[in-house]
């Protein structure tokens, strides 16, 4: 199993070749790509960040994608202004999605790259609402069927990140948007975090759609407006090794990408203790599997 963690290419944040230079030094192979800022989608970019991989042994095992207008990560303005909901920001989301998905596809195909093709496009779709028959529901579902057949004409496949849905939520939306490429990237605090579900058991209903995993941790909500509050991996209300002895009856073999942006200079260390837990309840799950065969 390897263990990866975000890295961002945003304007004024564009030095690809330090960040991947410390990942390498603290042996992290692998990385989710992510960019909130579409006007970096740029062929010259692109090409910048296949050789930075190249040379520094990176692989990009999906591509986070970013979009323009406002955020808000909360239960009430989120509802406005998170993913491809808000009907004011769609058609400009769906373009932002398509050209990250481009992008993608740009740093897989140069000449440089050495790794397989970024093929998994992750984003956060927005609150999809819970109820059906919502009139938002079906204009959701005919935006993302847009952005999922435009990724398939390259390969590629959607990936929602888990929170702010249910996971019948999210299947129900799967079965109405009815593409074949459209995946999970399970997130396991977010779960929790919007009080959602269970990252456990919220397995048994996402499990054979998950191409992805956050390793992230975190406490219930408090309170009706605010999400709850994230806290280091292990400290958290995420059962780590229930969570992997499930996810390994699945056959997922697909990267553990650690999520600690705590934004100061104590990151990267709590990324690396983090991976070193990680890998510790990993191989204790793989004896555990293994005993049971004995």
């Amino acid at each position: 199993m390897q263990f990866g963690t975000m890295v961002h290419f945003e304007t004024g944040n564009l030095n690809i070749e330090e960040r991947f230079s410390r990942l390498r030094e603290y042996g992290i192979p692998t990385c989710q790509l992510c960019s909130w800022t579409p006007k970096v989608f740029t062929p010259e970019h692109a090409e910048r960040i296949a050789r930075a991989a190249a040379a520094y042994g990176i692989r990009i095992s999906a591509f986070w994608c970013g979009y323009e207008g406002p955020r808000v990560w909360n239960f009430y303005e989120g509802q406005r202004t998170l993913g491809l909901v808000p009907e004011e920001w769609r058609q400009t989301r769906i373009r932002n999605l398509c050209d990250g998905a481009d992008f993608a596809r740009q740093i897989s195909e140069s000449p440089s790259y050495p790794f397989p093709p970024i093929t998994d496009i992750v984003t956060h779709i927005g609150f999809i609402p819970e109820n059906p028959y919502d009139l938002a529901f079906m204009p959701l579902c005919e935006a993302i069927r847009t952005v999922a057949d435009h990724l398939a004409a390259s390969g590629q496949v959607l990936l929602f990140e888990t929170g702010q849905e249910t996971p019948v939520t999210l299947l129900r939306c799967f079965e109405t948007v009815g593409r074949p490429n459209l995946g999970v990237n399970i997130d396991t605090a977010n779960l929790i975090l919007y009080g959602k579900a269970n990252p456990v058991d919220a397995l048994d209903i996402l499990g054979p759609h998950i191409r992805g995993v956050h390793a992230k941790d975190g406490l219930y909500p408090v309170n009706g407006h605010e999400l709850g509050r994230e806290v280091p991996i292990g400290k958290g209300k995420v059962d780590f090794p229930a969570f992997f002895r499930r996810l390994k009856e699945f056959d997922y073999d697909g990267a553990i990408t650690i999520e600690r942006e705590i934004g100061n200079p104590e990151e990267l260390d709590a990324i690396i203790a983090a991976r070193d837990y990680l890998a510790a309840v990993w191989r204790q799950t793989d004896e555990i599997t293994s005993s049971k065969h004995i």
